[in-house]
């Protein structure tokens, strides 16, 4: 079974999800994609298959697509993952799934009066084989209770338009995901604690972020988005009998951007290639009638509930809590 696959956004993110659908995942075809920039998506076209749609409504109205990746703008992932679940047709929509909880909590009733799972967020580091196993090592109990997790999460240098805010929106957000599904548990508390901030940007940055988990866990983040030197991305889970540390892939291609001496490339697409991979072929699995994968609509309403957490607790300077209402039984 073939699954055909419309995409709508060819930028950046659009622009990969393309390449690797095409060459790295088995039963898909990219059949249509838009993008407001009409270039854009005819080069993405020209270079992967598919024809260029006018416009977003178009792809997810075309009878000859199945299935839908979402890589547009953040502000039009609610409206058009809706448009897909009104639909019937699986969405694959990059994170976030909405800006505030309640965009989340409308496409999560849409989602619960079908009454089966159609989209899965793309938070694609649960798909990533250093986080796997150490998920993996966490469960078979060898190493005790979990204890702390330590993350860190560095870039280059930030876009432009990024802000304080957006450190921990658009960038920690990963760890709020990567932290609930390796630890088991839901973020409690945030607490948002701010160094001296670097002369290289005109920003709070770094910062660093305390997860209380609702275990008692406590999650440690670092997030410096204008480090100099590459992308970096590290992990310490420390238990009661030992510790497990994330190990990034061996065979990372480092075509796709430049790198430093140590081989830290300039964006994240090369350290999470093959995690892309496995997410891209979990979500055409799925769509062809295998189980749910990854991140569910109730995940990516979590992850924007802690990242508002978190938000109120940079503007306040004091620990914010997090508070979510009852889980759908569609998502245990």
């Amino acid at each position: 079974m073939t699954i055909k696959v419309g995409l709508i956004g060819a930028g950046v993110m659009g622009g990969d999800h393309a390449r690797i659908l095409s060459t790295s995942v088995g039963g898909a075809e990219l059949v249509a994609v838009s993008d407001a920039d009409r270039a854009r998506a005819e080069a993405v076209a020209a270079a992967y298959g598919g024809g260029v749609v006018a416009d977003a409504e178009a792809v997810i109205g075309n009878d000859a697509v199945d299935a839908v990746i979402v890589a547009s703008p953040d502000p039009t992932h609610k409206p058009l993952v809706l448009a897909c679940l009104a639909a019937g047709k699986p969405a694959l929509c990059e994170k976030p799934l909405g800006l505030t909880t309640d965009e989340c909590l409308e496409i999560i009733a849409a989602e619960t009066a079908l009454g089966k799972r159609l989209v899965q967020v793309g938070f694609m580091r649960r798909f990533d084989p250093g986080y796997v196993a150490m998920k993996t090592t966490l469960d078979s109990g060898d190493l005790g209770q979990a204890l702390m997790l330590h993350c860190v999460h560095r870039n280059e240098t930030a876009a432009s338009y990024t802000t304080s805010e957006n450190m921990i929106a658009n960038t920690a957000v990963h760890e709020m995901d990567i932290a609930r599904w390796l630890l088991g548990t839901d973020v409690a508390r945030v607490t948002v604690v701010t160094p001296r901030p670097t002369r290289l940007a005109k920003m709070q940055d770094p910062q660093i972020l305390l997860f209380h988990m609702a275990d008692g866990v406590v999650v440690t983040v670092e997030v410096f988005v204008n480090c100099q030197y590459g992308y970096d991305v590290r992990g310490e889970l420390v238990c009661e009998k030992g510790t497990a540390t994330l190990t990034p892939p061996h065979d990372i291609t480092l075509r796709q951007a430049r790198h430093d001496g140590f081989g830290h490339p300039a964006d994240w697409r090369p350290r999470f290639a093959e995690a892309y991979r496995v997410e891209l072929q979990a979500w055409i699995d799925a769509a062809a009638g295998g189980p749910p994968a990854g991140a569910s609509a109730w995940d990516g309403y979590a992850a924007t509930a802690v990242a508002e957490a978190g938000l109120a607790a940079l503007k306040s300077g004091t620990p914010a809590e997090v508070t979510m209402p009852a889980r759908p039984g569609l998502y245990d």
